[in-house]
């Protein structure tokens, strides 16, 4: 099957970016079976004529795929449909931490930029999350999550101060080379429970410029406490992902 006469146009006048249309098209035509598994798709110029988009957008929407695991891009050869057995998304109500998460899923393109690492104020709302006076000095992590070389999650992890040797110790995960849920399991914080929550957001101009995206973009965002067996609460998490690179996912099963 190809994409020749699909009736898709680009709608102009939509706030949806054209890169976004396009590629949720495609990945539409992929889940309804009218692109198969090592399908080709068309050529960067072909997608720009069919379509009247830039070479620029077209290979911003092939990457977003790529980034989604439903297309491979080959070199020299072109885009073809991937196979999709397994979860593509970030198991947001699992015990693992986003790396492992996305390692888990077959994904070796993920890299980790550690923007901030100092201890510092925690935020009055992260203060109560954790049990602590306001004004309690914590450590806090800033860490950027690259798929394919596209910025698609910034987080911040806030720890209380009796983790704040832990968290300088740690060159590895300082470094973004570690996981620091497995530095924290090591010191005996394996999480028993945690609280999650998200919602739908409009990037603000901090987050925006960090994730490459427009100001006032819709984006997701994702808050987290977790505790110890003992009812220690030992992490706040909160991040902003964008669910066009990286779907949440759960996992509903009976007790």
């Amino acid at each position: 099957m190809t994409m020749d006469a699909d009736g898709f146009s680009i709608d102009r006048l939509s706030t949806t970016p054209y890169y976004l249309q396009l590629s949720n098209h495609i990945e539409a035509m992929i889940d309804a079976g009218k692109l198969l598994p090592g399908n080709r798709l068309p050529s960067e110029s072909d997608f720009c004529t069919r379509y009247e988009l830039s070479r620029a957008t077209v290979r911003q929407c092939l990457q977003t795929l790529e980034a989604r695991g439903v297309v491979q891009r080959i070199s020299g050869r072109g885009a073809f449909v991937s196979t999709r057995e397994a979860p593509q998304g970030w198991m947001i109500q699992g015990e693992k931490g986003f790396l492992e998460t996305a390692l888990g899923h077959g994904r070796r393109d993920v890299t980790t930029s550690v923007t901030d690492a100092q201890t510092r104020v925690l935020p009055d709302y992260v203060c109560k999350a954790l049990g602590l006076d306001e004004g309690s000095e914590g450590f806090g992590l800033s860490r950027l999550r690259a798929l394919g070389g596209m910025k698609a999650l910034y987080s911040v992890n806030y720890s209380p101060p009796l983790l704040t040797p832990v968290l300088e110790a740690g060159a590895a995960v300082l470094e973004g080379r570690a996981s620091l849920t497995a530095l924290l399991a090591e010191e005996g914080y394996i999480l028993q429970g945690a609280h999650r929550s998200i919602v739908a957001v409009a990037a603000t101009k901090d987050i925006a410029s960090r994730l490459d995206i427009r100001t006032g973009a819709p984006i997701l965002r994702v808050r987290s406490v977790s505790w110890r067996r003992d009812g220690l609460r030992y992490d706040f998490y909160e991040a902003w992902v964008r669910s066009d690179l990286i779907p949440l996912e759960v996992d509903v099963s009976v007790v």
